[in-house]
């Protein structure tokens, strides 16, 4: 068992499970491209619009029953009260804002909130409703900006 006993050395074996592993690849990738979801294209998108139509009308709200406000007994002001022409200041809110209701009294929905420190003008009032001195106040750069506030939150400043 000397030099006579020497191991041969595989060559066709190896070659075989060579190109047998290099076919089983080929046929795993090809197993996997021919099973895969498609791609989308990239860069093409496609737009979706959605049209809304304009309002054709806008729903007036059923306004809420008149209020009988009590009468105000004629007085002459004291100076800092407020009076019809005079220019109001919203203070004392916090920063809430005060809210401007179409018509003198809880009852009637807010218009919008006079914010702290803007200027309005007394054009109508005073009417006392549900415990609260009302004033109809304007924005004097606009009257169509205008609704009814408690005189709890407004100050009598000078004209601006």
């Amino acid at each position: 068992m000397s030099s006579s006993f020497r191991r041969r050395i595989p060559f066709l074996e190896i070659f075989g499970s060579i190109i047998l592993g290099f076919g089983l690849l080929f046929f795993v990738l090809l197993l996997l491209n021919l099973t895969r979801l498609p791609r989308t294209p990239v860069g093409l998108v496609t737009a979706m619009l959605t049209v809304i139509p304009a309002p054709t009308e806008t729903p007036v709200p059923p306004t809420p029953a008149p209020v009988t406000p009590s009468a105000i007994p004629d007085v002459p002001p004291a100076p800092g009260d407020i009076v019809i022409g005079a220019y109001v200041q919203v203070s004392g809110t916090g920063g809430d804002g005060l809210r401007v209701r179409e018509g003198p009294g809880l009852g009637y929905e807010p218009e919008f909130v006079g914010l702290e420190s803007e200027v309005f003008q007394a054009i109508a009032g005073p009417q006392e409703v549900d415990g609260y001195i009302w004033w109809h106040l304007a924005a004097p750069y606009d009257e169509s900006i205008n609704g009814w506030a408690v005189s709890n939150y407004l100050e009598v400043v000078e004209e601006p």
